[in-house]
């Protein structure tokens, strides 16, 4: 069960969001059809309505609070999965542009088929993030590129960075366990500067917002392919 709007609104305010009734039809929406969807294709591993809310939607959302975001910014989710944080962001922030990127076709579907139901403008990507990187039509061309994901920094800025335009952001959704300094030099070859980290809980679980301005262009060689950017992390 989902919680009820004013549950939720008092949630946010928490985190001194305010979370209109609109935004929360959106999320209650989201989140019934992520949990029936996810009876047959495995999307996540939190289905209760609480936790959904929790450490899904209102997690995603507090990139807004931690990062500067312009108005109109546009934004490639890497690794999207069930749309996290990008869809969420959408719903609370609608002016922002969200490209969704994942190498699973199975998740795209689900992802065109929940904008659809949340009447939502995204643009789909099925492929992966090394190849796409080296496309003229989505190289640089991004204001804010994020991943919510397991890679260490090193793996993610590879694949992240060369989405991103100069002076645009690259926004990395981490817990502690990981020391972001071993990937100060691998955000700087590819044309990054790595600023401090914003720590914070979330209903008293630790999470690290990482976030890398881009100073100048990526070269031209990275991406490499994903078996190098695995085996030799910059």
């Amino acid at each position: 069960m989902f919680p009820d709007y004013q549950y939720s609104k008092n949630l946010f305010k928490k985190y001194n969001l305010e979370l209109s009734e609109d935004a929360y039809n959106k999320f209650a929406v989201y989140a019934d059809f992520l949990v029936e969807y996810n009876q047959n294709v495995n999307l996540t591993a939190i289905t209760d309505g609480e936790e959904i809310l929790v450490k899904h939607f209102l997690d995603s959302v507090l990139i807004c609070r931690y990062c500067d975001i312009p108005q109109n910014s546009s934004l490639i989710d890497v690794g999207t999965g069930a749309g996290f944080p990008s869809v969420p962001l959408k719903i609370f922030r609608p002016d922002i542009k969200i490209t969704l990127l994942d190498s699973l076709n199975k998740r795209i579907t689900f992802l065109q088929l929940l904008c659809q139901k949340l009447e939502i403008q995204a643009d789909f990507i099925h492929g992966r993030a090394e190849d796409f990187g080296k496309n003229p039509l989505y190289r640089e061309k991004f204001d804010i590129a994020c991943a919510r994901a397991v890679a260490n920094l090193s793996v993610l800025s590879e694949f992240c960075m060369p989405f991103v335009r100069k002076q645009g952001i690259f926004i990395s959704m981490k817990g502690f366990s990981e020391n972001i300094e071993n990937a100060r030099n691998a955000v700087e070859i590819l044309g990054g500067s790595l600023e401090n980290p914003v720590d914070y809980s979330l209903e008293n679980e630790g999470r690290r917002i990482v976030r890398v301005i881009k100073i100048s262009h990526t070269p031209t060689k990275f991406p490499r392919n994903s078996g190098q950017i695995k085996k030799k992390p910059l």
